[in-house]
């Protein structure tokens, strides 16, 4: 496969000009490198992940940014966290835009040196594993989801053609565990492991902290550390809910989800589409793959939207909501092929507890036909 162009590009080409520092994390292998090497040619590429760059950078700073002034891409950059106030000091000097690229799959590090040292004069991307659009002007999409799941949307798994076990065991043993050990102190990689586990099984559910921590035998404060962990390496995320001008009776805490389905399944122990449908986490995992998709396009297209999701407390709910101006855009997310009115119940009703406040409602589901109703939007799951 050739390199696939990434919806991000345009965006970032048109910060360049804007800021003298660009900052673009994302999860590991989700093409960070080949993006910025594509993107900047004429830069010079210095990793940070090489022990003889990170230590010139780490113990003479002043001497490494001498020798690499200015048009300089650093990966991993979080791994020399010195040079951070260094390159405040000659972007504010030079004036020049574009001329520090930052990259690093340590979201947490990353995010700290740039705001103690570099606000307002970096402008910061997320790249993640590759999105739909991307995938089809590849022809890379699965003709189906549950396909689609299980193989996920890591660039080398089509780039090297590896297959998708083999990828994922590797990518939690070399990754996973690697961004654990240097973010926090863990001596039992198999307690995070099965923590790992108990996450993926509670993916689209309320988020229960103390239920988490007593499952995996661990304290509370340890698993809100480690939940932090798998957010800062780009495997989870969670998903607000939005309770603002609404009843007390509204539900306050979060869901979790993954970045990618094919890791989630992999980690699920799911291997094939047999094993996808006949498991109770189907509609979830299918949930899943549709916000992680929006939440990529938010990213890749740099549209700074926020997304929650609503529930009350009798379980009415809506899986996911934006603002667009004074009203609501909301969404159901249904696995099923077959279109049933019971499925826009729970947008009905936010619909009245919103007194009206509600733009477009839209129901994407598991197959593939595009709908215009009266009152709703009908979306095939690959037509996002």
């Amino acid at each position: 496969m050739n390199f696939l162009e990434r919806d991000i590009k345009d965006a970032i080409r048109a910060q360049k000009d804007k800021y003298p520092v660009i900052a673009v994390t994302g999860p590991r292998q989700s093409g960070k490198t080949t993006l910025l090497k594509t993107l900047f040619a004429d830069y010079e590429y210095v990793s940070l992940e090489d022990p003889d760059n990170r230590a010139f950078a780490n113990d003479d700073p002043q001497g490494f940014l001498n020798r690499y002034q200015e048009y300089v891409i650093f990966d991993e950059a979080q791994q020399a966290p010195v040079l951070f106030s260094y390159i405040q000091t000659i972007v504010d000097k030079s004036r020049k835009m574009g001329q520090f690229i930052l990259s690093g799959s340590q979201n947490f590090q990353l995010m700290t040196n740039i705001t103690q040292s570099l606000a307002g004069r970096v402008a910061i991307f997320r790249l993640l594993p590759f999105d739909f659009d991307e995938m089809k002007s590849g022809n890379l999409l699965a003709d189906n989801f549950p396909e689609a799941c299980l193989k996920g949307f890591y660039p080398a798994i089509y780039d090297r053609n590896i297959d998708p076990t083999v990828f994922y065991a590797n990518y939690l043993q070399t990754y996973v565990q690697r961004d654990v050990t240097e973010l926090a102190n863990i001596r039992d990689t198999r307690q995070f492991r099965n923590f790992l586990g108990l996450c993926a099984g509670r993916i689209g559910q309320l988020l229960n902290l103390n239920s988490l921590a007593n499952d995996c035998g661990i304290s509370q404060p340890t698993a809100k550390a480690w939940l932090s962990i798998l957010e800062s390496s780009y495997i989870t995320f969670q998903l607000q809910p939005f309770y603002q001008n609404f009843n007390k009776r509204i539900v306050k805490t979060p869901k979790i989800f993954f970045y990618d389905t094919g890791l989630l399944c992999h980690i699920l122990g799911i291997r094939n589409k047999k094993v996808l449908a006949e498991n109770p986490l189907k509609g979830n995992i299918f949930e899943n793959l549709i916000i992680a998709e929006i939440l990529k396009k938010n990213e890749h297209q740099y549209l700074h939207n926020e997304y929650w999701f609503w529930r009350d407390s009798n379980g009415h709910e809506v899986d996911l909501l934006t603002q667009n101006g004074n009203v609501f855009d909301i969404f159901e997310i249904k696995s099923t092929q077959t279109i049933m009115s019971e499925q826009f119940r729970g947008m009905n009703y936010f619909s009245e507890v919103a007194a009206g406040k509600v733009g477009k409602k839209t129901l994407i589901y598991g197959g593939k036909e595009n709908q215009q109703r009266t009152q709703y939007t009908v979306i095939g799951w690959e037509n996002i």
